[in-house]
């Protein structure tokens, strides 16, 4: 027998009070019959009139959209960008919060998270509650930070128009400007160009050198256009067949600048995308760690080498590094960036395959940035058994890093400190640095 087709609720409209933020750029409210609603463009505390944009009458529960504002939260002010909106671009989450408001419930879910997932309270945590704006962020509202160096365009196969995609979908929102992508994006005016044939493309502005890049990614069996862009700039392609990224013309990769150093980041490797954020956490990192000179450490998902060769700075000529990452790229990258340092060695591979391998059985301090998804069960308790003084973990996504921290909490490790900065603003995204130590350090 053929299941019974479901009826989609998309379209239908429910006037509700808005309970508290959630993670992911939404709130919580409930319908008149108890129905769970994720509602965009709204704020705790408001009266509005949700309108669904996913889920069916069977499902746990619906994302809807506020389309109308019956009652305003007092931290509510006309979105600055004109593209933001429900049905709009999906990029930001936060353009209608003050930018206090912003960072406060940023740390509502951070706190949230800390609770359900690894038991802690922020006192328990080390943390004071506060979501830190990085240096110059902090503006009046109404004023956005121009802080994304990597801005990934979308195009519309009809026109042929660079723009972004809409929330959770793959419709494009033609754009002229986009109020947070940094100058060195913004000026090389991709959204006036004729883009068609192209699906994507990635614009890369570094910090600390004047280095601009386009990655393109054409449509299949597209030629690549000729790009003549507003700033001299480096073209590379994505390949059809391998998806790897292949020079055009100009440098294979930007050059960007950290903590005294300059690192080479190729084929559109990973880096931090706001412009201070490097070296706010590379700052967190080393304040947290105090590296002494002999000490051995771990970087786990150490891409570039960015916190590698900020300890190696700090260890001396008697200590050691082993940096561990799985892309083929980046390692070469890191080899090349630290290949002053004698005491630096860079592994290729998965952090839960190679660093078993290394024959490690002790090492003082351990600095892990893993990805959205976190480091994971096996390895928290590997790196727990090392026996670390002092261990940092950079995360990205709270849910993740709450995870792992109930996993060191297993393991027999506290959390010492935890900071968090708005690195990502009008976004629901934000960075962490937790400090663990030995539970028994103390007692």
């Amino acid at each position: 027998m053929q299941a019974e087709p479901k009826n989609s609720l998309v379209g239908e409209e429910y006037e509700v009070e808005v309970g508290p933020v959630a993670h992911g750029g939404h709130c919580i409210a409930r319908t008149s019959e108890g129905r769970v609603l994720f509602v965009r463009h709204t704020l705790p505390g408001e009266r509005v009139v949700a309108r669904v944009t996913e889920g069916e009458e069977d499902s746990r529960f619906l994302r809807a959209d506020a389309v109308e504002i019956l009652e305003p939260s007092k931290d509510r002010i006309e979105a600055p960008c004109p593209y933001a909106g429900p049905g709009r671009c999906g990029g930001c989450d936060w353009q209608h919060a003050k930018p206090g408001a912003q960072r406060r419930l940023k740390g509502e879910v951070l706190a949230e998270q800390l609770q359900r997932l690894a038991g802690l309270t922020p006192e328990e945590a080390g943390w004071d509650g506060t979501v830190m704006p990085a240096e110059g962020d902090k503006l009046p509202a109404g004023e956005v930070p121009q802080w994304r160096t990597r801005v990934q365009y979308a195009v519309d196969a009809e026109t042929g128009k660079a723009g972004l995609r809409r929330h959770r979908s793959h419709e494009v929102e033609p754009i002229e400007h986009c109020m947070i992508a940094a100058e060195g994006v913004s000026e090389l005016g991709i959204e006036q160009r004729d883009w068609s044939g192209m699906a994507s493309i990635d614009a890369i502005a570094a910090t600390g050198s004047q280095d601009r890049q386009v990655i393109l990614t054409p449509r299949p069996g597209m030629r690549l256009p000729i790009v003549e862009l507003d700033r001299p700039v480096s073209v590379m392609r994505v390949g059809e067949k391998d998806k790897g990224v292949h020079r055009v013309h100009g440098r294979p990769f930007v050059r960007e600048r950290a903590d005294g150093r300059t690192y080479r980041v190729g084929n559109g490797g990973f880096w931090q995308v706001h412009p201070k954020a490097a070296d706010t956490l590379v700052l967190a990192v080393m304040q947290g760690l105090l590296p002494r000179k002999g000490d051995t450490a771990l970087d786990l998902y150490c891409g570039v080498g960015l916190f590698a060769g900020a300890i190696a700075d700090r260890v001396g000529e008697q200590g050691a590094v082993l940096g561990i990452e799985s892309n083929k790229r980046a390692v070469e990258d890191a080899r090349h960036n630290l290949e002053s340092f004698d005491r630096v060695r860079i592994e290729q591979g998965k952090v839960e395959s190679v660093l078993p391998r290394t024959g490690i059985t002790d090492v003082d301090l351990i600095v892990l940035d893993p990805p959205r998804a976190g480091a994971g069960k096996q390895t928290v308790r590997h790196l727990a058994g090392l026996g670390a003084r002092r261990i940092a973990y950079v995360a990205c996504d709270p849910a993740a890093l709450a995870r792992d921290l109930g996993y060191f909490g297993e393991a027999g490790y506290r959390v010492r400190t935890l900071r968090a900065f708005d690195l990502f603003p009008q976004t629901h995204h934000l960075e962490c640095v937790a400090i663990l130590e030995p539970s028994a350090k103390g007692l």
